[in-house]
Parts: C-alpha cells; sequence; structure tokens
C-alpha cells in the first residue's frame, strides 16, 4: 500500500487530492503539506525513519506554482537523496512538463484533477514501489493519439500532425491548429509512423512528408517548409530526404 504526501498551497485543491488518493485501494495512507517547506519537513521525518519505518512516505503529489519554495525547487532537493519519494506533479499548468521529466517525475498530471486520470498516476508510483502487479498494456489507436489538455484526454489524427519537435524525452506534436506535448521520445514516434510517412530531418525534428510544402536551399544550408515553419535539415539527413521527395506520389 502506497504511503501518500500531497502538497498544494491551495487548501480547496489539496483537500479534493487528498480525497481522492484515500480513495483509491492501492494507496494506504494520505497526508497533505500546505506549502513546500512544510512537505520537505515531513519528507526529513520520513527518510530519518527509513522505507520500512512509521514516518516513511514512497510518493509526493507535488503542486508546482507555491510561494517561497516552489514544487520544481522541491523536486530538485530531494534528487540529491539517496533514497527520495517518488514524485507525481499536479498543476494547473502545461508549461513545466519538460522540466518534470527531467526531474524524474513519475507523472504530470493536470488540473483539475479527474480521477480517472489520477489513478493512472498512482498505477505508476505503485508498480515502482512494487506494490500492484503491472496492468496490461493495450496497442495503441494506430491513427490517433491521445493528449491531455486542462485535464481532458483528446485524440490528434496522426494525419493532422505536420511534424513533432523533440523535447528531452517528452515530444511536441505540431498541428495546423497548434501544438501538444506528450510523454513519448521522438525516436519511438520515428520508428512507429515510418511507415506513415514521418522522416527524421534533425535530431530535434521529425517531419511528416506530405506536409512538406518546399526544400530550400541557401548557402549550402538546407531547410524544408511545412506550412508557414521554416525546419533546418542536418547534413546527415539531406540525402534520404532529397530522395523521399523525389519519389513521393
Amino acid at each position: 500500500m502506497l504511503r501518500a504526501l500531497a502538497v498544494d498551497d491551495e487548501r480547496p485543491s489539496l483537500e479534493e487530492l487528498l480525497y481522492l488518493l484515500q480513495a483509491d485501494p492501492r494507496v494506504g495512507s494520505a497526508e497533505g503539506a500546505g506549502d513546500a517547506t512544510e512537505a520537505l519537513r515531513r519528507i526529513n521525518r520520513a527518510l530519518e525513519s527509513g522505507p520500512g519505518g512509521p514516518e516513511a512516505i514512497d510518493v509526493v503529489f507535488l503542486d508546482i506554482q507555491m510561494p517561497g519554495l516552489d514544487g520544481l525547487d522541491l523536486a530538485r532537493l530531494l534528487t540529491g537523496f539517496a533514497r527520495p519519494p517518488l514524485v507525481v506533479f499536479v498543476t494547473a499548468h502545461e508549461d513545466f512538463a519538460v522540466q518534470a521529466f527531467d526531474l524524474k517525475a513519475v507523472d504530470y498530471v493536470l488540473k483539475p484533477v479527474r480521477k480517472e486520470r489520477l489513478a493512472e498516476a498512482v498505477r505508476r508510483a505503485a508498480e515502482l514501489r512494487g506494490a500492484a502487479p503491472p496492468i496490461p498494456v493495450h496497442e495503441p489507436d494506430p491513427d490517433h493519439l491521445p493528449v491531455e489538455l486542462g485535464g481532458v484526454t483528446r485524440f490528434v489524427a496522426v494525419d493532422d500532425i505536420t511534424h513533432v519537435e523533440a523535447q528531452g524525452d517528452y515530444a511536441r506534436l505540431h498541428t495546423g491548429k497548434g501544438s501538444h506535448l506528450v510523454r513519448i521520445p521522438l525516436s519511438t514516434l520515428e520508428e512507429r509512423w515510418r511507415s506513415r510517412g514521418f522522416v527524421r530531418i534533425h535530431r530535434r525534428h521529425l517531419v511528416a512528408l506530405r506536409h512538406i510544402g518546399e526544400l530550400r536551399l541557401d548557402a549550402g544550408t538546407v531547410s524544408v517548409l511545412v506550412g508557414s515553419e521554416e525546419l533546418q535539415v542536418s547534413r546527415r539527413h539531406t540525402r534520404e530526404l532529397r530522395d523521399l521527395l523525389m519519389r513521393r506520389p
């Protein structure tokens, strides 16, 4: 059973998060802290108690934007401990996902928190702590990719994606209507979508051939025009891209 600590400076959000955690059968105990400083004191007691001690904490559900020490600061401090608790970020802001992943966060849950989405984060933490058997992963829908925006899961059609930008072990999907951040490495999408006409043009970019409008050469620099955006093509990928474009129907 997981022992959880929820950290949020907004009391209603903290109480709602604690309610959802306490209702999850995989959570044995859940307590709250109103700021990162209070949480750090509680985590220090847990570390002194040891992993099997009465004060132990397995996972911290952590808000990001808080007065004083914020959630990212606290997570950075935890990385310096020998056996820190797992961290799940729970925030209203999508913009910090890359930093969160760099800090080895288990998950990144957007507010308003949905019960089903929080349950997925608890499942991941439970598996990492050995508190629950892995749940079989079903094959993803090959034509759509689920993305989260404001706590709502939407499905983006792969055919609508013009290009993908690497952001650490995350990837930002670009469409004609906007962009979405997903927790999938660019190399995984490259392998998965190669047969759908996506090609790597740079270590940071994967592009759908059907959305390339122009191939440009300027003073030895090669780039492609995708919609209104110009993307540089690295030297190692130039020949393959030109060959693919020549063969494109």
